[in-house]
């Protein structure tokens, strides 16, 4: 069997733009690669009739952060609690999370102040501008 690895981490989000600079510029991941893609091959692949998609491509280390907005929309998926089945977040790791916390925009939403686990891990759940969960981490 061949061998998988990842390429990839997916989010869809109804406004490119805003969702954009909130992982560039809020989240600090930088200036994305953007593009489009549309055609009868990706709407076949995505199995959306006529679909296209702007997408953004962030790298963060080592993890490709895939941004897209899709054309036709389809219905609201994010939101939601971390323990719901099929549930999603990204996980995203920094040296410093409490400097991190402290450096975040008032308007930001998050579930809590960061917290220590058990494992010892310092983790700290925001939601992106679309209400997706992203878990910034301190290992």
């Amino acid at each position: 069997m061949t061998r998988l690895a990842a390429h990839h981490f997916g989010v869809t989000v109804s406004d490119l733009d805003r969702a954009v600079e909130f992982y560039g510029d809020t989240l600090g991941l930088g200036d994305p690669e953007r593009f489009s893609v549309s055609g009868e091959a990706f709407a076949d692949a995505v199995d959306v009739d006529g679909a296209t998609g702007r997408f953004a491509h962030f790298d963060a280390g080592g993890a490709r952060i895939e941004l897209v907005e899709y054309d036709p929309e389809g219905p609201d998926a994010s939101g939601g609690t971390v323990n719901r089945p099929g549930a999603k977040h990204l996980g995203l790791s920094v040296e410093d999370l409490d400097a991190f916390y402290a450096g975040l925009d008032p308007a930001v939403t998050t579930l809590s102040e960061p917290r220590t686990t058990e494992s010892g891990t310092r983790i700290l759940f925001v939601r992106d501008p679309e209400g997706n969960l992203v878990e910034v981490l301190e290992a």
